[in-house]
């Protein structure tokens, strides 16, 4: 518990100075969101927002990688399951920054990826699911939760394609969400506290569960959700910086990961019903 409690606190406060520093980062470059392209139709208001600094994705992930690290010092140990999410997430992210760079570049809220970034993170979404498969021990089934026999069993090509599906959608939930401000990191927030309580009842009931190190799992959900709350102190309204997509694909790889190691699937829906409902 207390390694949890400190990756939460850790990512809050990296979050929390990181993001102060990338507003004024861009700030003083006048590198801001470009809201609306002339071919784009959206609410008159938006415009206000042109120029806001964009981009605050960046402190999110970088929190929450070194407060899931910090937290380590605590003798837990490193597990497969949330290095290769961590490649995913990093993976995801990296797409974002150079949708976003290019949007602030070219002055267009529309990046040069924005046709081809639908099958780029698909496929990236696929190769997640297939290495979490190949490398670890991760059940392949299907369920809400793990207790007792809930849940059915599918064949690994099945659930490859089901878990490549729930992360590609995920993905796109959470960048369609991040449109108000402090929604998406708000609805994110709520949702990395649920894994992370999940997680530890998880790990705290082994003999209830069928879940591969549920700790570490834990520690990755406080670390996103201390950096949630730590940049939602400038995002929240009026909003002086976005996330960006550099952020918003991370959030929504991390999510899913979460929900499929856990392997709570179908509660994800319920967990991250803000994200659903906005993709709807």
């Amino acid at each position: 518990m207390i390694a949890i409690m400190l990756a939460g606190a850790v990512a809050a406060l990296c979050s929390l100075l990181g993001t102060r520093f990338l507003i004024k980062w861009f700030s003083t470059r006048g590198q801001g969101q470009p809201i609306l392209g002339k071919e784009d139709l959206g609410p008159e208001h938006h415009m206000g927002k042109q120029g806001t600094p964009t981009m605050g994705g960046l402190a999110i992930v970088a929190s929450a990688l070194i407060g899931w690290l910090v937290a380590h010092t605590r003798d837990i140990a490193f597990s497969d399951q949330a290095m290769i999410v961590w490649v995913g997430i990093l993976g995801m992210s990296f797409m974002g920054f150079l949708d976003d760079w290019i949007k602030v570049k070219k002055r267009h809220n529309r990046g040069i990826f924005w046709k081809q970034k639908n099958y780029i993170t698909m496929l990236m979404s696929f190769g997640i699911a297939w290495w979490l498969v190949a490398a670890t021990g991760i059940e392949e089934s299907i369920s809400v939760t793990r207790a007792g026999d809930l849940g059915f069993e599918v064949p690994q090509v099945v659930w490859v394609l089901w878990a490549g599906l729930i992360i590609w959608a995920t993905t796109n939930a959470v960048n369609v969400t991040d449109g108000l401000d402090g929604l998406a990191g708000g609805s994110a927030l709520m949702g990395f506290g649920a894994f992370m309580i999940i997680s530890y009842w998880t790990f705290r009931n082994p003999e209830i569960y069928s879940v591969v190190n549920p700790l570490d799992m834990g520690v990755l959900a406080a670390s996103f959700a201390g950096a949630c709350l730590g940049f939602l102190w400038w995002n929240a309204a009026p909003a002086r910086i976005f996330m960006g997509d550099v952020g918003a694909l991370a959030i929504g790889a991390a999510l899913a990961s979460l929900a499929l190691t856990l392997n709570t699937h179908l509660l994800l829906i319920l967990i991250c019903g803000i994200n659903v409902v906005e993709a709807g």
